[in-house]
């Protein structure tokens, strides 16, 4: 497992300078990284899921370049007891890499598509898990040779953040499973809907029906479609009985930043939840109340599928 094993002397000569920046955003900031609280991503020596592990970071975290040139360095260092695997080790090089608008994009060589299938899944969530607690760090993108990644379907799999692989944080090796989803955004008007299809590695934990309302929440992440719920929006429950999936959102539900039509935003979750599940029918409510107003349209369900509504 020699990835990288090389890669500390290409940093110098492959990093951009940048600017250590803090703004306030409200509630949806995250905060600076305590250095101290900090988490490194590994793969279990199975192969089977991703293990976190306590690290403090050395580098000054006012300095953007050397925290991630640090980390880069830690993911490409075989654990000395060898108990789990570091995802930027093997037979793949990193070429480099660069951060624009909280975006780090990460090239690596063509041996990169050499790697096993579920191997490149855990790997990649590894290492979006653990840059994703930058503040500076929202999504990591990868490339080969400098075009991006795609899946085995030919999809470009675009910028990912720490929601797109599900995660409960710990120490302890979790069971994960990947899943292809069929997910569905609206169109660049607001009154279609357009699938768009992801890979996620989730926890087995969480329901496929949590899944997809999450991802859902968490929009399209590509530019040929667009978000339908507000990432705001909080889920109380979601629960199955007799085929129907029963939705229970707070209020930030009701607001809608997007230009969308209501039933483009209700159908949105529906069909995604009724796609990739095997309930036939949606309920949703907000606080327990499952008939109220959402812009102006009244939800009140149950919802099946509509392809109708579809572009």
């Amino acid at each position: 497992m020699g990835k990288l094993l090389h890669l500390k002397n290409r940093i110098t000569c492959v990093v951009l300078a940048f600017c250590f920046m803090v703004c306030a955003f409200g509630c949806g900031q995250k905060d600076a990284p305590d250095p101290n609280g900090f988490k490194l991503f590994y793969v279990n020596n199975s192969e089977t899921g991703i293990v976190a592990v306590d690290y403090e970071i050395v580098s000054p975290l006012s300095n953007t370049d050397a925290v991630i040139g640090e980390l880069i360095g830690q993911l490409s260092t075989m654990p000395e007891r060898l108990q789990y695997e570091a995802p930027l080790t093997g037979g793949v090089n990193l070429l480099g890499y660069s951060l624009n608008d909280k975006i780090l994009t990460l090239n690596f060589d063509i041996k990169y598509a050499d790697i096993g299938r579920t191997v490149e899944i855990l790997d990649r969530a590894a290492i979006v898990r653990t840059f994703t607690q930058l503040n500076e760090v929202e999504y990591v993108s990868f490339q080969v040779e400098g075009t991006p990644l795609a899946d085995h379907y030919g999809n470009v799999i675009g910028n990912m953040s720490a929601d797109t692989f599900i995660f409960n944080v710990g120490n302890e090796i979790n069971t994960y499973e990947k899943v292809e989803l069929k997910l569905y955004f609206a169109n660049e008007t607001g009154d279609k809907l357009i699938p768009v299809y992801r890979s996620v590695v989730y926890n087995s934990n969480v329901s496929m029906e949590r899944l997809a309302v999450e991802q859902i929440i968490a929009g399209p992440k590509t530019d040929i479609c667009f978000p339908t719920i507000s990432k705001d929006t909080k889920i109380n429950s979601v629960n199955v009985k007799d085929g129907v999936c029963f939705v229970d959102f707070d209020t930030s539900f009701l607001n809608e930043p997007y230009d969308v039509k209501a039933e483009v935003a209700l159908y949105s979750l529906v069909n995604s939840i009724v796609e990739i599940t095997e309930v036939n029918k949606v309920v949703l409510s907000v606080n327990g109340n499952a008939s109220f107003t959402f812009m102006d349209f009244t939800i009140s369900g149950p919802y099946e599928r509509n392809l109708d509504i579809m572009e």
